[in-house]
Protein backbone atom coordinates (compact mmCIF):
# COMPACT_ATOMS: atom_id res chain seq x y z
CA UNK A 1 0.00 0.00 0.00
CA UNK A 2 1.07 3.43 -0.83
CA UNK A 3 2.14 6.16 2.09
CA UNK A 4 -0.42 9.18 2.24
CA UNK A 5 1.90 11.83 0.97
CA UNK A 6 2.86 15.37 2.86
CA UNK A 7 0.25 17.69 2.09
CA UNK A 8 -0.70 21.55 2.91
CA UNK A 9 -3.11 22.15 5.29
CA UNK A 10 -6.22 23.69 4.32
CA UNK A 11 -7.73 25.92 6.58
CA UNK A 12 -11.56 27.10 6.86
CA UNK A 13 -9.73 30.80 6.01
CA UNK A 14 -7.19 29.88 2.92
CA UNK A 15 -9.97 31.57 0.58
CA UNK A 16 -9.86 34.94 3.11
CA UNK A 17 -7.72 36.60 1.16
CA UNK A 18 -9.10 35.71 -2.69
CA UNK A 19 -12.54 36.75 -1.15
CA UNK A 20 -11.27 40.41 0.51
CA UNK A 21 -9.31 41.06 -2.80
CA UNK A 22 -12.49 40.60 -4.96
CA UNK A 23 -14.69 42.42 -2.88
CA UNK A 24 -12.09 45.19 -2.22
CA UNK A 25 -11.18 45.15 -6.32
CA UNK A 26 -15.53 45.47 -6.61
CA UNK A 27 -16.86 47.76 -4.43
CA UNK A 28 -13.34 50.37 -4.71
CA UNK A 29 -13.80 50.01 -8.27
CA UNK A 30 -17.77 50.47 -8.42
CA UNK A 31 -16.91 53.79 -6.34
CA UNK A 32 -14.53 54.93 -8.67
CA UNK A 33 -17.28 54.32 -11.06
CA UNK A 34 -19.63 56.56 -9.48
CA UNK A 35 -17.08 59.03 -8.80
CA UNK A 36 -15.73 59.55 -12.44
CA UNK A 37 -19.21 58.92 -13.75
CA UNK A 38 -20.17 61.60 -11.06
CA UNK A 39 -17.24 64.38 -12.07
CA UNK A 40 -17.73 63.62 -15.94
CA UNK A 41 -21.37 64.26 -15.67
CA UNK A 42 -21.00 67.66 -13.15
CA UNK A 43 -18.26 68.85 -16.58
CA UNK A 44 -20.60 67.29 -19.12
CA UNK A 45 -23.58 69.65 -17.47
CA UNK A 46 -21.43 72.74 -17.34
CA UNK A 47 -20.81 72.35 -20.75
CA UNK A 48 -24.45 72.07 -21.50
CA UNK A 49 -25.06 74.94 -19.96
CA UNK A 50 -22.55 77.01 -21.22
CA UNK A 51 -23.27 75.62 -24.76
CA UNK A 52 -26.93 77.28 -24.31
CA UNK A 53 -25.47 80.34 -22.49
CA UNK A 54 -23.52 81.25 -25.16
CA UNK A 55 -25.97 80.04 -28.02
CA UNK A 56 -28.76 82.51 -26.48
CA UNK A 57 -26.47 85.48 -25.58
CA UNK A 58 -25.11 85.26 -29.35
CA UNK A 59 -28.82 85.13 -30.64
CA UNK A 60 -29.79 88.02 -28.09
CA UNK A 61 -26.67 90.22 -29.26
CA UNK A 62 -26.91 89.71 -33.20
CA UNK A 63 -31.01 90.51 -32.71
CA UNK A 64 -30.13 93.19 -30.50
CA UNK A 65 -27.70 94.71 -33.15
CA UNK A 66 -29.89 93.50 -36.42
CA UNK A 67 -32.99 95.21 -34.89
CA UNK A 68 -30.66 98.55 -34.42
CA UNK A 69 -29.97 98.34 -38.13
CA UNK A 70 -32.84 97.96 -39.03
CA UNK A 71 -34.35 100.83 -36.88
CA UNK A 72 -31.60 102.93 -38.63
CA UNK A 73 -32.97 102.32 -41.92
CA UNK A 74 -36.38 103.06 -41.12
CA UNK A 75 -35.42 106.26 -39.54
CA UNK A 76 -32.95 106.97 -42.00
CA UNK A 77 -35.67 107.15 -44.87
CA UNK A 78 -37.10 109.09 -42.90
CA UNK A 79 -34.29 111.62 -42.33
CA UNK A 80 -33.72 111.56 -45.45
CA UNK A 81 -37.46 112.16 -46.64
CA UNK A 82 -37.39 115.55 -44.06
CA UNK A 83 -33.74 116.84 -45.49
CA UNK A 84 -35.79 116.42 -48.87
CA UNK A 85 -38.90 118.09 -48.40
CA UNK A 86 -37.68 121.08 -46.20
CA UNK A 87 -37.34 124.54 -47.33
CA UNK A 88 -35.97 125.65 -45.00
CA UNK A 89 -32.13 125.19 -44.93
CA UNK A 90 -31.45 125.54 -41.19
CA UNK A 91 -33.88 122.68 -40.36
CA UNK A 92 -32.60 120.43 -43.69
CA UNK A 93 -29.04 121.13 -42.14
CA UNK A 94 -29.95 119.76 -39.11
CA UNK A 95 -31.48 116.58 -40.53
CA UNK A 96 -28.55 115.31 -42.54
CA UNK A 97 -26.44 116.15 -39.42
CA UNK A 98 -29.06 113.33 -37.35
CA UNK A 99 -29.02 111.35 -41.09
CA UNK A 100 -24.48 110.82 -40.89
CA UNK A 101 -25.01 110.34 -37.17
CA UNK A 102 -27.32 107.66 -37.75
CA UNK A 103 -24.70 106.55 -40.36
CA UNK A 104 -22.50 106.35 -38.01
CA UNK A 105 -24.19 104.58 -35.62
CA UNK A 106 -25.15 102.41 -38.31
CA UNK A 107 -21.77 101.34 -39.13
CA UNK A 108 -20.58 100.74 -35.22
CA UNK A 109 -23.69 98.11 -35.28
CA UNK A 110 -22.77 96.43 -38.30
CA UNK A 111 -18.91 96.03 -36.89
CA UNK A 112 -20.40 94.77 -34.01
CA UNK A 113 -22.52 92.19 -35.76
CA UNK A 114 -19.38 91.13 -37.66
CA UNK A 115 -17.46 90.49 -34.33
CA UNK A 116 -20.80 87.66 -33.80
CA UNK A 117 -20.98 86.73 -37.39
CA UNK A 118 -21.01 83.04 -38.36
CA UNK A 119 -20.75 81.24 -41.68
CA UNK A 120 -24.21 80.49 -43.04
CA UNK A 121 -24.46 84.26 -42.46
CA UNK A 122 -21.23 85.76 -43.93
CA UNK A 123 -23.31 86.42 -47.48
CA UNK A 124 -25.84 87.80 -46.32
CA UNK A 125 -24.11 89.94 -44.30
CA UNK A 126 -21.97 90.91 -47.34
CA UNK A 127 -24.93 91.74 -49.35
CA UNK A 128 -26.46 93.86 -46.93
CA UNK A 129 -22.85 95.42 -46.46
CA UNK A 130 -22.35 96.43 -50.08
CA UNK A 131 -26.36 97.89 -50.27
CA UNK A 132 -25.79 99.98 -47.22
CA UNK A 133 -22.41 101.24 -48.78
CA UNK A 134 -24.38 101.65 -52.29
CA UNK A 135 -27.10 103.17 -50.18
CA UNK A 136 -24.66 105.92 -48.60
CA UNK A 137 -23.11 106.35 -52.03
CA UNK A 138 -26.63 107.80 -53.58
CA UNK A 139 -27.13 109.69 -50.63
CA UNK A 140 -23.95 111.55 -50.66
CA UNK A 141 -24.45 114.02 -53.75
CA UNK A 142 -28.11 114.87 -52.48
CA UNK A 143 -26.35 116.37 -49.36
CA UNK A 144 -24.86 119.39 -51.40
CA UNK A 145 -27.93 120.21 -53.08
CA UNK A 146 -30.17 123.83 -52.12
CA UNK A 147 -33.29 124.05 -50.83
CA UNK A 148 -34.40 124.52 -55.11
CA UNK A 149 -33.37 121.95 -56.14
CA UNK A 150 -34.20 119.52 -53.20
CA UNK A 151 -37.81 121.16 -54.27
CA UNK A 152 -37.28 119.95 -57.82
CA UNK A 153 -36.08 116.37 -57.86
CA UNK A 154 -36.56 115.34 -54.10
CA UNK A 155 -39.56 113.38 -54.26
CA UNK A 156 -38.48 111.57 -57.43
CA UNK A 157 -35.35 111.03 -55.74
CA UNK A 158 -37.29 109.26 -52.64
CA UNK A 159 -39.41 107.46 -55.03
CA UNK A 160 -36.74 105.89 -57.18
CA UNK A 161 -33.68 105.49 -55.00
CA UNK A 162 -34.11 105.69 -51.30
CA UNK A 163 -37.33 103.86 -51.24
CA UNK A 164 -36.75 100.92 -53.04
CA UNK A 165 -32.98 100.69 -51.67
CA UNK A 166 -34.33 100.78 -48.16
CA UNK A 167 -37.10 97.92 -48.97
CA UNK A 168 -34.26 95.47 -50.54
CA UNK A 169 -31.74 96.06 -47.52
CA UNK A 170 -34.97 95.22 -45.18
CA UNK A 171 -35.30 92.04 -47.20
CA UNK A 172 -32.05 91.24 -46.81
CA UNK A 173 -32.14 92.07 -42.67
CA UNK A 174 -35.35 89.58 -42.76
CA UNK A 175 -32.60 87.16 -44.45
CA UNK A 176 -30.51 87.25 -41.35
CA UNK A 177 -32.94 87.59 -39.15
CA UNK A 178 -34.37 84.09 -40.49
CA UNK A 179 -30.97 82.71 -40.44
CA UNK A 180 -30.31 84.35 -36.65
CA UNK A 181 -33.17 82.51 -35.82
CA UNK A 182 -32.31 79.08 -37.72
CA UNK A 183 -28.55 79.13 -35.89
CA UNK A 184 -31.11 79.26 -32.65
CA UNK A 185 -32.52 76.65 -33.79
CA UNK A 186 -29.69 74.72 -34.88
CA UNK A 187 -28.12 75.53 -31.08
CA UNK A 188 -31.04 73.96 -29.43
CA UNK A 189 -30.71 70.69 -31.04
CA UNK A 190 -27.11 70.71 -30.60
CA UNK A 191 -27.72 71.11 -27.06
CA UNK A 192 -30.82 68.27 -27.41
CA UNK A 193 -28.16 66.00 -29.38
CA UNK A 194 -25.81 66.44 -26.03
CA UNK A 195 -28.65 66.15 -23.63
CA UNK A 196 -29.20 62.73 -25.37
CA UNK A 197 -25.54 61.95 -25.07
CA UNK A 198 -25.70 62.84 -21.67
CA UNK A 199 -28.69 60.28 -20.80
CA UNK A 200 -27.31 57.84 -23.27
CA UNK A 201 -24.54 57.93 -21.21
CA UNK A 202 -25.90 57.65 -18.16
CA UNK A 203 -27.67 54.87 -18.74
CA UNK A 204 -24.74 52.91 -19.64
CA UNK A 205 -23.11 53.67 -16.29
CA UNK A 206 -26.38 53.11 -14.57
CA UNK A 207 -26.36 49.93 -16.07
CA UNK A 208 -22.77 48.94 -16.12
CA UNK A 209 -23.33 49.80 -12.25
CA UNK A 210 -26.28 47.56 -11.17
CA UNK A 211 -24.50 45.14 -13.41
CA UNK A 212 -21.20 45.34 -10.92
CA UNK A 213 -23.41 45.71 -7.99
CA UNK A 214 -25.48 42.68 -8.80
CA UNK A 215 -22.64 40.46 -9.27
CA UNK A 216 -21.01 42.07 -6.09
CA UNK A 217 -24.19 41.03 -4.66
CA UNK A 218 -24.86 37.26 -5.73
CA UNK A 219 -20.81 36.66 -4.80
CA UNK A 220 -21.41 38.47 -1.24
CA UNK A 221 -24.66 36.05 -0.63
CA UNK A 222 -22.79 33.33 -2.10
CA UNK A 223 -19.60 33.94 -0.24
CA UNK A 224 -22.20 34.40 3.06
CA UNK A 225 -23.64 31.70 2.49
CA UNK A 226 -20.99 29.29 2.53
CA UNK A 227 -19.92 30.98 5.12
CA UNK A 228 -23.05 29.59 7.26
CA UNK A 229 -23.31 26.18 6.04
CA UNK A 230 -19.36 25.79 6.92
CA UNK A 231 -20.30 27.44 9.99
CA UNK A 232 -23.09 24.81 10.52
CA UNK A 233 -20.94 22.29 9.21
CA UNK A 234 -17.84 23.05 12.03
CA UNK A 235 -20.71 23.33 14.64
CA UNK A 236 -22.29 19.80 13.84
CA UNK A 237 -18.78 18.45 13.58
CA UNK A 238 -17.98 20.33 17.09
CA UNK A 239 -21.35 18.75 18.58
CA UNK A 240 -20.56 15.34 16.73
CA UNK A 241 -16.62 15.55 18.40
CA UNK A 242 -17.84 16.20 21.77
CA UNK A 243 -20.45 13.42 21.58
CA UNK A 244 -17.80 11.04 20.17
CA UNK A 245 -15.76 12.34 23.01
CA UNK A 246 -18.09 11.82 25.91
CA UNK A 247 -18.05 7.82 24.50
CA UNK A 248 -14.21 7.44 23.96
CA UNK A 249 -13.87 8.99 27.40
CA UNK A 250 -16.19 6.47 28.87
CA UNK A 251 -14.55 3.75 26.63
CA UNK A 252 -11.09 5.03 27.83
CA UNK A 253 -12.41 4.53 31.69
CA UNK A 254 -14.04 1.05 30.62
CA UNK A 255 -10.68 -0.10 29.13
CA UNK A 256 -8.78 1.46 32.08
CA UNK A 257 -10.15 -0.73 34.31
CA UNK A 258 -10.56 -4.29 31.92
CA UNK A 259 -6.31 -3.24 32.10
CA UNK A 260 -6.62 -2.99 35.71
CA UNK A 261 -8.55 -6.05 35.84
CA UNK A 262 -6.37 -7.68 33.39
CA UNK A 263 -3.47 -7.06 35.29
CA UNK A 264 -5.05 -7.59 39.05
CA UNK A 265 -6.01 -11.11 37.62
CA UNK A 266 -2.63 -12.03 36.35
CA UNK A 267 -0.83 -10.88 38.91
CA UNK A 268 -3.17 -12.94 41.42
CA UNK A 269 -3.32 -16.10 39.33
CA UNK A 270 -0.03 -16.24 38.08
CA UNK A 271 2.58 -14.41 40.81
CA UNK A 272 0.14 -14.65 43.66
CA UNK A 273 -0.04 -18.55 43.35
CA UNK A 274 3.63 -18.67 42.35
CA UNK A 275 4.12 -16.55 46.04
CA UNK A 276 2.08 -18.92 47.65
CA UNK A 277 3.33 -21.90 46.23
CA UNK A 278 6.93 -20.89 47.39
CA UNK A 279 5.93 -20.05 50.83
CA UNK A 280 4.36 -23.75 51.26
CA UNK A 281 7.80 -25.03 49.57
CA UNK A 282 10.38 -22.76 51.95
CA UNK A 283 8.39 -24.16 54.79
CA UNK A 284 8.51 -28.01 53.61
CA UNK A 285 12.20 -27.17 52.92
CA UNK A 286 12.65 -25.42 56.90
CA UNK A 287 11.16 -29.15 57.75
CA UNK A 288 13.45 -31.09 55.90
CA UNK A 289 16.27 -29.24 57.25
CA UNK A 290 14.78 -29.49 60.82
CA UNK A 291 14.62 -33.23 60.21
CA UNK A 292 18.42 -33.11 58.48
CA UNK A 293 17.13 -34.85 55.21
CA UNK A 294 19.57 -32.94 53.16
CA UNK A 295 18.82 -35.02 50.36
CA UNK A 296 15.50 -34.35 50.32
CA UNK A 297 16.33 -30.08 51.21
CA UNK A 298 18.12 -29.92 47.73
CA UNK A 299 15.58 -31.26 45.62
CA UNK A 300 13.45 -29.19 47.39
CA UNK A 301 15.28 -25.73 47.10
CA UNK A 302 15.78 -26.83 43.79
CA UNK A 303 11.78 -26.84 43.31
CA UNK A 304 11.75 -23.24 45.08
CA UNK A 305 14.32 -22.04 42.43
CA UNK A 306 12.37 -23.28 39.32
CA UNK A 307 9.17 -21.39 41.12
CA UNK A 308 11.57 -18.33 41.97
CA UNK A 309 12.58 -18.10 38.18
CA UNK A 310 8.82 -18.59 36.68
CA UNK A 311 7.50 -16.16 39.04
CA UNK A 312 10.66 -13.81 37.19
CA UNK A 313 9.66 -14.44 34.44
CA UNK A 314 5.48 -13.90 34.37
CA UNK A 315 6.87 -10.23 36.53
CA UNK A 316 9.23 -9.70 33.44
CA UNK A 317 6.57 -10.03 30.85
CA UNK A 318 3.77 -8.08 32.39
CA UNK A 319 6.90 -4.84 32.57
CA UNK A 320 7.57 -5.56 28.89
CA UNK A 321 4.04 -5.21 27.64
CA UNK A 322 3.72 -1.90 29.86
CA UNK A 323 6.73 -0.29 28.67
CA UNK A 324 9.66 -2.39 27.10
CA UNK A 325 12.79 -1.69 29.10
CA UNK A 326 14.70 -2.24 25.56
CA UNK A 327 12.74 0.77 24.16
CA UNK A 328 14.72 2.85 26.66
CA UNK A 329 17.93 0.84 26.56
CA UNK A 330 18.44 -0.62 23.05
CA UNK A 331 16.31 1.61 20.76
CA UNK A 332 13.10 1.44 18.56
CA UNK A 333 14.04 -1.13 16.38
CA UNK A 334 15.41 -4.11 18.81
CA UNK A 335 12.14 -3.80 20.62
CA UNK A 336 10.07 -3.72 17.79
CA UNK A 337 11.86 -7.00 16.59
CA UNK A 338 11.37 -8.38 20.26
CA UNK A 339 7.84 -7.59 20.23
CA UNK A 340 7.96 -9.36 16.84
CA UNK A 341 9.77 -12.67 17.78
CA UNK A 342 7.67 -12.75 21.32
CA UNK A 343 4.40 -12.38 19.43
CA UNK A 344 5.69 -15.11 17.16
CA UNK A 345 6.52 -17.35 19.68
CA UNK A 346 3.13 -17.03 21.54
CA UNK A 347 0.67 -16.89 18.74
CA UNK A 348 2.52 -18.69 16.28
CA UNK A 349 1.48 -15.69 13.55
CA UNK A 350 4.86 -14.90 11.41
CA UNK A 351 5.89 -10.81 12.19
CA UNK A 352 8.22 -9.70 9.45
CA UNK A 353 10.09 -5.94 10.74
CA UNK A 354 11.63 -3.92 7.81
CA UNK A 355 13.32 -0.75 9.48
CA UNK A 356 15.39 1.07 7.72
CA UNK A 357 17.72 4.54 8.92
CA UNK A 358 16.34 4.74 12.33
CA UNK A 359 18.19 7.11 14.23
CA UNK A 360 18.60 6.72 17.52
CA UNK A 361 17.98 10.57 18.21
CA UNK A 362 14.30 9.71 17.48
CA UNK A 363 12.43 11.65 20.46
CA UNK A 364 10.78 9.49 23.07
CA UNK A 365 7.34 10.37 22.35
CA UNK A 366 7.84 9.13 18.68
CA UNK A 367 9.20 5.95 19.75
CA UNK A 368 6.48 5.09 22.31
CA UNK A 369 3.69 6.04 19.38
CA UNK A 370 5.20 3.80 17.02
CA UNK A 371 5.70 1.02 19.21
CA UNK A 372 2.21 0.77 20.79
CA UNK A 373 0.35 1.20 17.59
CA UNK A 374 2.43 -1.79 16.56
CA UNK A 375 1.50 -3.79 19.42
CA UNK A 376 -2.13 -3.15 19.68
CA UNK A 377 -2.02 -3.84 15.55
CA UNK A 378 -0.52 -6.97 16.14
CA UNK A 379 -3.24 -7.55 19.00
CA UNK A 380 -5.52 -6.89 16.11
CA UNK A 381 -4.14 -9.03 13.90
CA UNK A 382 -3.96 -11.81 16.18
CA UNK A 383 -7.92 -11.55 18.08
CA UNK A 384 -9.70 -10.01 14.87
CA UNK A 385 -7.91 -10.51 11.77
CA UNK A 386 -6.97 -14.43 12.10
CA UNK A 387 -4.37 -13.40 10.04
CA UNK A 388 -1.29 -15.41 9.08
CA UNK A 389 1.24 -12.93 8.13
CA UNK A 390 1.54 -9.49 9.32
CA UNK A 391 4.60 -6.92 7.54
CA UNK A 392 5.86 -4.31 9.84
CA UNK A 393 8.02 -1.69 7.51
CA UNK A 394 9.39 1.33 9.74
CA UNK A 395 10.81 4.36 6.98
CA UNK A 396 12.93 7.45 8.45
CA UNK A 397 12.89 10.32 5.79
CA UNK A 398 14.23 13.61 6.37
CA UNK A 399 11.33 15.18 8.18
CA UNK A 400 9.29 12.38 9.21
CA UNK A 401 8.86 8.73 9.98
CA UNK A 402 7.27 6.72 7.57
CA UNK A 403 5.42 3.50 9.49
CA UNK A 404 3.34 0.96 7.49
CA UNK A 405 1.20 -2.67 8.90
CA UNK A 406 -0.38 -4.73 6.33
CA UNK A 407 -1.90 -8.50 7.32
CA UNK A 408 -3.38 -10.86 5.16
CA UNK A 409 -6.13 -11.28 7.52
CA UNK A 410 -9.93 -11.11 6.88
CA UNK A 411 -10.38 -7.27 7.16
CA UNK A 412 -13.54 -5.38 8.20
CA UNK A 413 -15.84 -2.95 7.02
CA UNK A 414 -14.72 0.47 7.80
CA UNK A 415 -15.28 3.24 10.42
CA UNK A 416 -18.25 0.84 11.34
CA UNK A 417 -16.52 -1.63 12.69
CA UNK A 418 -13.65 0.21 14.52
CA UNK A 419 -13.10 0.03 18.25
CA UNK A 420 -10.88 1.57 21.12
CA UNK A 421 -7.83 -0.24 19.34
CA UNK A 422 -7.79 1.57 16.22
CA UNK A 423 -9.28 5.43 17.85
CA UNK A 424 -6.20 4.68 20.31
CA UNK A 425 -3.90 4.84 17.62
CA UNK A 426 -5.66 7.35 15.76
CA UNK A 427 -5.35 9.81 18.66
CA UNK A 428 -1.86 8.67 19.66
CA UNK A 429 -0.79 9.77 15.70
CA UNK A 430 -2.99 12.96 16.07
CA UNK A 431 -1.45 13.84 19.41
CA UNK A 432 1.85 13.85 17.62
CA UNK A 433 0.66 15.89 14.19
CA UNK A 434 0.43 13.41 12.39
CA UNK A 435 -1.68 11.57 9.68
CA UNK A 436 -3.08 7.79 10.33
CA UNK A 437 -4.90 5.76 7.68
CA UNK A 438 -6.84 2.39 7.68
CA UNK A 439 -7.00 0.55 4.41
CA UNK A 440 -9.28 -2.52 4.49
CA UNK A 441 -11.74 -4.51 2.65
CA UNK A 442 -13.80 -7.72 3.77
CA UNK A 443 -11.74 -10.65 2.92
CA UNK A 444 -8.75 -8.64 1.48
CA UNK A 445 -6.91 -7.97 4.53
CA UNK A 446 -5.76 -4.71 6.64
CA UNK A 447 -3.45 -1.62 6.21
CA UNK A 448 -2.64 0.55 8.56
CA UNK A 449 -0.38 3.90 7.46
CA UNK A 450 1.04 6.53 9.91
CA UNK A 451 3.31 9.42 9.43
CA UNK A 452 4.72 11.14 12.21
CA UNK A 453 6.25 14.53 11.73
CA UNK A 454 9.86 15.71 12.73
CA UNK A 455 10.83 19.18 13.51
CA UNK A 456 9.52 21.54 10.32
CA UNK A 457 7.01 18.88 8.55
CA UNK A 458 4.52 19.15 11.61
CA UNK A 459 3.10 22.10 10.24
CA UNK A 460 2.26 20.43 7.24
CA UNK A 461 0.14 17.59 7.85
CA UNK A 462 -3.27 17.17 8.52
CA UNK A 463 -4.98 13.92 10.31
CA UNK A 464 -6.75 11.70 7.56
CA UNK A 465 -8.93 8.93 9.21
Amino acid sequence: MNLPKLLPAKTAGALAPYTLAVLTVGFGGLLLLLAFDGLGNVGRLRQIQNSNDSIREKFLARTRLLEQIRSSLYLSGTYVRDYLTEPQSAKAEMHRTRLLKMRTSMETALGQYQDLLDAEQSAPFRALTGELHDYWSVLEPVFTWNASHRKAHGYAFLRDQVFPRRLAMLDIADQIAGINRSQLDAGRREVTEMFSQFRGSSILTIGLTMAIGLLLAIFSVRKIMSLESETAHRYQEAASAREELKQLSARLVETQENDRRALSRELHDEVGQALTGIRVELANLSGLIRARDFDGAEAKSKEIKNLVEDSVGVVRNMALLLRPSMLDDLGLVPALRWQAREVSKRTGLRVKVSAEGISDDLPEEHKTCIYRIVQESLHNCVQHAEASLVHVTVRQEPDCILLNIQDDGKGFRGAQERGMGLLGMQERASHLGGVFRVESQHGQGTAISVILPTGAAAPRLQAVS
